[in-house]
């Protein structure tokens, strides 16, 4: 189980994040009356799919002793307040000697980080007031 705490106190919208072993700051934009100190919110969530998908294909790749040098992933996500529907769009570059068929075996392995995982499958959240 992953358990992430969150603080914020009363300078706007700076928060701070902390895992077991990490810390990094959250803020929203100047626009939006915050500092931009950090990833907003939105940000730190298309940070997770990016991140993870390049951890995923590294992996991969490195399992398969394929040379695949370099990875580079760019996520835009939106709300579309219309359909009311958030979109994700994953742009994927990969570098190195690879064949045609490696390529698209690691845009299939792609999908199956677990962030990605996580975002099209039904997620349930669970808020307990302490």
């Amino acid at each position: 189980m992953i358990k992430i705490k969150a603080h914020i106190g009363t300078e706007l919208y700076k928060t701070e994040i902390e895992s077991a072993n990490n810390k990094i700051i959250s803020d929203e934009p100047e626009s939006a009356g915050g500092k931009d100190l950090g990833f907003a919110p939105k940000e730190l969530l298309a940070s997770s799919l990016a991140a993870c998908t390049c951890i995923t294909l590294r992996m991969y790749a490195n399992r398969k002793a394929w040379d695949l040098t370099d990875v580079k992933v760019e996520v835009t996500f939106e709300k579309d307040a219309t359909e009311n529907k958030s979109k994700i769009m994953r742009n994927i570059q990969l570098f190195g000697n690879l064949d045609e068929a490696q390529k698209a075996r690691l845009l299939n392995i792609a999908d199956r980080c677990p962030m990605h995982q996580i975002l099209t499958n039904p997620i349930e959240i669970t808020t307990e007031l302490n």
